[in-house]
């Protein structure tokens, strides 16, 4: 059984920041791929920041210079700093975890439960 849980969302103003964490535990043997999606209301849910075992990103456009993905694979967490949040970044923010078991012998895609953030004008 493999869980991903996420914390620090909340509601902050225009211009703030906000750090998420997403840790994964459970029978893990190995963790590929790590990132953060968002679903904000009445929109299809989007890709906002990966990162690989090895430390390389992929970011958004939309996010790019503001948000920071990074990861602690000792801790299997990886993390999102936001800054100079606006109010279009308001979403349920959702991690996603490539994770191999040894009960799978694969590769599934794990998702947390979701986060609110939400960005006052």
């Amino acid at each position: 059984q493999v869980q991903l849980v996420e914390s620090g969302g909340g509601l902050v103003q225009a211009g703030g920041s906000l750090r998420l964490s997403c840790a994964a535990s459970g029978s893990i043997f190995s963790i590929n791929a790590m990132g953060w999606y968002r679903q904000a209301p009445a929109k299809e849910r989007e890709l906002v920041a990966t990162i690989t075992s090895g430390g390389s990103t992929n970011y958004a456009d939309s996010v790019k210079g503001r948000f920071t993905i990074s990861r602690d694979n000792a801790k299997n967490t990886v993390y999102l700093q936001m800054n100079s949040l606006k109010p279009e970044d308001t979403a349920v923010y959702y991690c996603n975890a490539e994770i191999y078991t040894a009960q799978a012998m694969a590769v599934i895609d794990y998702w947390g439960q979701g986060t609110q953030v939400t960005v006052s004008s």
